[in-house]
C-alpha cells in the first residue's frame, strides 16, 4: 500500500512538473510587467535625449554658430558613419581600425593595471607597514594628470605603443590600489579567526578570503579605472599620432572637419559606457550581485 502511495505521489508530482512548464512556456516574452518597466527605463533617456537634440539643432542653426547643427553632422558626416570599415593603408583608415586600435592598447595597459593594484592594494590594505611607507607616495603620484607621464614614457620607451600602454597603466592603476586596500582592511575579523584556526596558509588565505571578501570593493576600483584607461588613451593618442581615436579626432581637427570630431566624440562617449557596463556586469557575476551596478 505504501508502494502504490509512494508511484502515486511520484507520478503527481511530475504531473505538476510538466503543468507547470506548459503554463511557464506559455507565457509571453513580453509581458504587461516587463514592458511596463522596460518603458521606464527606456522612456526618461529618450525624452531627454530628443529634447538635447532639439535644443542644439535650434541653437547651432544659425549662421553666426561655431558648431554645426545635428542635421549637418549627419550629412557631413555621412561617409565615416555608413562606412567604418575601409582601410586604405597608413591612417587612412575608418573609425572601426581606430576605435580597435585604442581598445587594444586599453585592454594591455588596463590588465597590467588590473593586476598589479590588487596585488599592490593587497599588500598595502594587510600590512601596516606598507600602508604607512607606501600610501603618501601613491597619493601624490596619483594626483599626477596622465598626459604628464607622456614625455617621461617617451624619453624611457623611445616608441609610441609602449609610452601610451604606460600613461593607460599609471592612469588606471591608482583607484584599484586604493580600493583594493580599502577592502582588504574592512575584511571582518570573523574571517581572519576562521582562517588561523582551520590554518589556512597565506595563498590560500589570499584566494578563498580575501579576494572574495573584497572583490566588491575590488570592482569598484575597476571600473573607475576603466573609465580612465579611456579617457587616457585618448588623450595620449593624439600627441603620439598613429591609428587610434584619439589621433582620428586631432587629424580631423587639424582638416577643419568639425562634424567628424562630434561622431567620434559619440562612439568614445558610447564605448566608454559599454566598457563600464561589461566590468559591471562582471563585478555583478563574480561578487553575486554585491557590487554596485
Amino acid at each position: 500500500m505504501a508502494a502504490t502511495s509512494t508511484i502515486a505521489d511520484k507520478t503527481a508530482l511530475g504531473t505538476a512538473a510538466r503543468d507547470a512548464a506548459a503554463v511557464k512556456s506559455r507565457t509571453p516574452f513580453l509581458t504587461a510587467k516587463r514592458a511596463k518597466g522596460l518603458a521606464a527605463n527606456l522612456i526618461p533617456p529618450l525624452v531627454v535625449l530628443a529634447a538635447f537634440l532639439l535644443f542644439w539643432e535650434v541653437a547651432c542653426s544659425r549662421p553666426t554658430a561655431g558648431l554645426p547643427p545635428p542635421s549637418r553632422v549627419v550629412t557631413e558626416a555621412w561617409d565615416i558613419i555608413a562606412h567604418p570599415f575601409y582601410d586604405n593603408g597608413g591612417t587612412d583608415k575608418g573609425l572601426f581600425w581606430h576605435i580597435s586600435a585604442s581598445l587594444q592598447r586599453v585592454a594591455f595597459g588596463f590588465a597590467l593595471a588590473a593586476i598589479v593594484g590588487i596585488l599592490t592594494g593587497t599588500l598595502v590594505g594587510q600590512s601596516d607597514w606598507a600602508m604607512r611607507g607606501l600610501d603618501p607616495i601613491f597619493q601624490v603620484l596619483r594626483t599626477i594628470p596622465p598626459l604628464a607621464w607622456l614625455p617621461l614614457s617617451l624619453a624611457a620607451f623611445r616608441d609610441g605603443q609602449p609610452s601610451a600602454i604606460f600613461v593607460i597603466f599609471i592612469t588606471s592603476i591608482w583607484p584599484i590600489i586604493i580600493n583594493t586596500a580599502v577592502g582588504i582592511r574592512n575584511i571582518p575579523q570573523d574571517y581572519r579567526n576562521v582562517a588561523a584556526v582551520i590554518r589556512l596558509n597565506p595563498i590560500e588565505f589570499f584566494i578563498k578570503v580575501m579576494l572574495p571578501a573584497a572583490a566588491p570593493y575590488i570592482f569598484t576600483g575597476l571600473r573607475i579605472g576603466v573609465g580612465l584607461s579611456w579617457l587616457a588613451i585618448v588623450a595620449a593618442e593624439m600627441l603620439i599620432g598613429g591609428v587610434g581615436i584619439g589621433f582620428f579626432i586631432w587629424d580631423a581637427w587639424n582638416s577643419s572637419h568639425i562634424s567628424e570630431i562630434i561622431v567620434a566624440l559619440v562612439y568614445v562617449g558610447v564605448i566608454g559606457f559599454v566598457l563600464d557596463r561589461l566590468v559591471a556586469a562582471v563585478g555583478q557575476v563574480v561578487t553575486r550581485g554585491t557590487s554596485a551596478a
